[in-house]
């Protein structure tokens, strides 16, 4: 899961400009920005999420950008976001004192809790082998994967846990043949590469210049993963050199519509690495990026139509599907009365006028992940047509 849902590759993407995107050829009219894969914008100047130039001193926490921004600070430690990461000992997800059963072919899976961790073990019948739990990856809403250590290696854990289930079963992306040994029923080997940038989206500050440490990380993604570093931008606005405080730390709002979709993309897929990785069919309905500009309406340099356009990411989500009906007004006319405008030419929707997204976002059914998702793809949903993967 770690790997194929969670985590972003590192994608070598020299031949992107030989791809057709069907997106660029929409609202000529606008200033059009350049597209870059997150391997560019990881090697490019100034910040950028899973971005690994800064020492752990340039840290300072979610604690110190309280002090003057109390409000943003307290809400979003309660998003998704925040709590994307979790010690495998806390998990709330997990039942708190039993223990998860599954077996699966000849091998019997058990996470039980005993004092303060949690123990993964794996038997075949006539040998078993375990494992200390050491990291949760995932909310829970739908699931969560788990890491552990063995020799200095990292592996994850071959059974997630799966809300709806209320039980064990194959993480995704791991093969759901019989593995011939129980080392390998266990788990597989994280590659160091494929383990940063893992921890680099579900943690904070986990990889700097020093290199990769999972002692001094920040669980879950907090303001300086999207903001950047904050020690120097206190310390200036300590002083008063609000200017140059300012200019200290990272503002993604101060990006275009299309950098800004980049951005989110760094850890939930860009359009590039979508098609660069050939990820089709129903699994790629969780890479919100690639989705949202694969729609019609998507038009660079339109900031209606971006991630945080409907998303705070300093707010909880918001599940009521009316919440997000005026960000599709913004754009569409709200009865065939209504005049279209230049900024304003999308068309009445001939069926209702509240909640859209029911409609021209559907929730589709993955089921490695045992959950539906909702379809960033933007568009008019016929009966019984196919996924447009």
């Amino acid at each position: 899961m770690l790997s194929t849902l969670l985590c972003v590759f590192s994608i070598a993407l020299m031949s992107l400009s030989t791809l057709e995107n069907p997106l660029r050829a929409r609202a000529p009219q606008q200033q059009v920005e350049t597209p870059m894969a997150t391997e560019e914008r990881l090697e490019s100047p100034g910040w950028w999420p899973t971005k690994q130039s800064a020492s752990l001193n340039d840290f300072v926490g979610t604690r110190e950008c309280a002090r003057c921004h109390p409000k943003i600070a307290a809400t979003q430690t309660e998003t998704p976001m925040a709590r994307a990461a979790s010690l495998a000992a806390d998990s709330t997800a997990l039942p708190e004192q039993e223990s998860v059963l599954r077996s699966a072919g000849r091998f019997s899976y058990t996470i039980s809790k005993d004092q303060a961790a949690r123990t993964y073990i794996v038997s075949d019948g006539s040998n078993s082998i375990s494992a200390t739990l050491g990291w949760a990856f995932g909310l829970g809403n739908k699931g969560q994967t788990f890491v552990y250590q063995s020799n200095s290696a990292f592996y994850e854990s071959r059974m997630s846990f799966f809300k709806s289930l209320q039980s064990l079963d194959v993480t995704p992306g791991h093969l759901p043949a019989q593995p011939p040994t129980l080392d390998m029923a266990m788990g597989r080997r994280i590659d160091p590469d494929t383990l940063r940038r893992c921890f680099g989206c579900h943690t904070t500050a986990s990889t700097t210049r020093a290199g990769f440490n999972p002692s001094r990380l920040v669980l879950g993604v907090d303001c300086e993963a999207c903001h950047g570093p904050g020690a120097k931008h206190a310390e200036l606005m300590d002083e008063e050199k609000n200017a140059e405080g300012r200019q200290a730390i990272f503002d993604p709002a101060s990006l275009g519509p299309v950098a800004q979709v980049d951005f989110c993309g760094a850890c939930h897929r860009t359009w590039f690495e979508v098609r660069e990785t050939k990820i089709t069919g129903v699994e790629n309905v969780r890479f919100q990026p690639y989705r949202l500009e694969s729609s019609r309406c998507w038009g660079e340099g339109d900031a209606r139509l971006t991630c945080t356009a409907c998303h705070d990411p300093h707010q909880s989500l918001n599940h009521d599907p009316a919440a997000y009906d005026q960000k599709c007004l913004a754009c569409h006319a709200s009865s065939r009365s209504q005049k279209p405008s230049p900024g304003h030419s999308g068309k009445a929707c001939p069926t209702a006028s509240k909640n859209c997204v029911t409609c021209h976002m559907p929730r589709v059914e993955f089921p490695d992940m045992h959950a539906p998702f909702t379809d960033h793809r933007i568009r008019i949903v016929h009966a019984n047509s196919p996924y447009p993967g």
